[in-house]
């Protein structure tokens, strides 16, 4: 399967078109997002937008670092030089990650998915899970023990960040640099309590929404040594509740991003359409989930029907 059996040249040239404007208005928006959740946290603070600031807070840092991916594939802009600034110090560098880096590794994701040589393999390998081992990730991401072990790393030299590889080293100063600038920015405002929220966040539900968004791609699929995407990848459908944290800049659209890998993440729903015109995903039910409860009742089969969780 070539992703010319279903895109003739001219789909390929429409659909891997960049757009600096587009591109901008995701980082801008993710941004404006951030700022909302800071206001309103200052606005009204109470417990319960104490809660919804940390998990939102954690779904925009997984945003950025999405966005730090695709400045990594020189697919977020046109001009290649807003990649490498505006996708390092307004993406990657505020969650502790590096597009250039990033990018060099996951590009051997991409052409080693389906094989045994693929390197992300430990991240989605053991699924599906037992609800025991299930609760136990869930147990170590929500007490902030994932986080604060990847964050010390990070700060002792000897680790990476969330989105990174083992062995995959940070830039930890422009990173350093940036997250002042955060706690700047909220200082002259008068707000540099807030900071607080970033980095629990930080530490508790970047790490949960990251280990969600890693099943949801390629955990508990057909067959993870096929080369044929619908086998190996899945798209997840998401209901309007989960866009906001769980799948940001539409990453739900992975099966597609990997069949072309050089079409931006904006344009990733109108290919979805044109490939479900084309009847790309007929016989192959399980490259789709409906919502991210159809994904984690895949990768933990114990917990029984979809409907048993809604």
């Amino acid at each position: 399967m070539k992703p010319t059996d279903f895109l003739s040249k001219d789909d390929i040239q429409r659909f891997t078109e960049r757009s600096d404007f587009a591109g901008a208005w995701l980082v801008l928006s993710n941004w404006l997002i951030i700022a909302a959740v800071f206001t309103t946290v200052a606005l009204w603070t109470n417990p319960i937008t104490l809660l919804f600031a940390i998990l939102l807070l954690g779904g925009r840092q997984l945003g950025l670092a999405i966005l730090m991916h695709e400045a990594g594939h020189k697919t977020l802009f046109r001009s290649q030089g807003m990649n490498q600034w505006i996708g390092q110090w307004l993406c990657a560098y505020p969650v502790m990650g590096d597009c250039d880096r990033y990018g060099a590794s996951h590009r051997v994701h991409h052409r080693t998915a389906g094989t045994e040589n693929d390197p992300d393999l430990p991240n989605y390998q053991s699924y599906p899970v037992s609800k025991q081992r299930f609760i136990r990730k869930l147990k170590r991401d929500l007490s902030g023990q994932t986080g604060v072990k990847l964050l010390a790393g990070l700060v002792t030299g000897g680790g990476r960040s969330i989105m990174m590889r083992e062995g995959e080293k940070t830039s930890v100063t422009q990173g350093l640099i940036a997250n002042l600038v955060l706690f700047g920015v909220l200082l002259a405002v008068g707000q540099p309590a807030l900071y607080l929220l970033w980095l629990v966040a930080y530490v508790i539900a970047y790490p949960l929404l990251a280990r969600i968004r890693q099943v949801a791609e390629h955990g508990a699929v057909p067959n993870l040594f096929d080369a044929d995407p619908r086998r190996n990848t899945r798209t997840t459908l998401p209901r309007w509740y989960e866009r906001g944290f769980l799948c940001p800049n539409y990453v739900n659209y992975h099966l597609e991003h990997h069949l072309l890998a050089s079409v931006p993440c904006y344009r990733l729903p109108e290919l979805h359409r044109h490939l479900k015109a084309k009847g790309f995903y007929e016989d192959y039910p399980d490259a789709l989930a409906n919502g991210y409860w159809d994904v984690i009742r895949r990768a933990v089969p114990e917990l029984g029907p979809i409907s048993a969780l809604q």
